[in-house]
């Protein structure tokens, strides 16, 4: 089983950000994400084998208590640079105790044989890939023209764990288990 943990999106959210993909799309030929999938990453877990995932679920369940989380999606940008990007982004901007949620995810389940996290926490949606270099040109014009890049806002109360299927028309993200921050 390929899993994660994950903050879902309002639904106003997904529609707004379902809208600024469909108007973007012309502007470019990147793998776009579609609206549905997307969500606020706190753990990639991997590889998990199923006979031990009721072990995962009561470790996740176990996490320290914290208030529901303030998040905001605005703005928008490219990893690793503009100039050579492999992912567009969507911002997520949230205090602390959200960095704090995946500090406490990545502790909890490298106690049972996850990887740490090697790199820094940098909360996102992921808007599109892009596999190859490709003119961009048409695409910065479009975000240039954009009314607005904030997207919404919500207070986020639960994660979840899904399992992501890949597949050759995409992923199919599966929720496994949903996990109050605050009970």
């Amino acid at each position: 089983m390929r899993l994660f943990t994950a903050i879902d999106l309002p639904p106003e959210v997904v529609r707004r950000l379902d809208q600024l993909i469909a108007d973007l799309k012309p502007s470019a030929r990147l793998h776009w994400s579609p609206a549905r999938n997307l969500h606020i990453t706190t753990k990639f877990v991997g590889e998990w084998p199923e006979a031990r995932l009721a072990e995962l679920v009561q470790a996740l369940a176990a996490l320290a208590p914290i208030e529901p989380i303030s998040i905001e999606v605005r703005g928008l940008g490219f990893f690793p640079n503009p100039p050579a990007p492999r992912v567009f982004w969507a911002g997520i901007h949230a205090p602390p105790s959200l960095a704090e949620l995946a500090r406490q995810t990545d502790r909890v389940l490298h106690r049972l044989g996850v990887p740490l996290e090697t790199r820094p926490f940098s909360p996102h949606l992921t808007l599109a890939r892009i596999k190859e270099p490709i003119p961009l040109d048409r695409l910065h014009a479009s975000l240039a023209a954009l009314p607005s890049t904030e997207f919404g806002a919500f207070p986020a109360a639960s994660f979840h764990l899904y399992q992501s299927t890949l597949n050759p028309s995409g992923s199919v993200y599966t929720r496994l288990a949903e996990f109050p921050l605050h009970p």
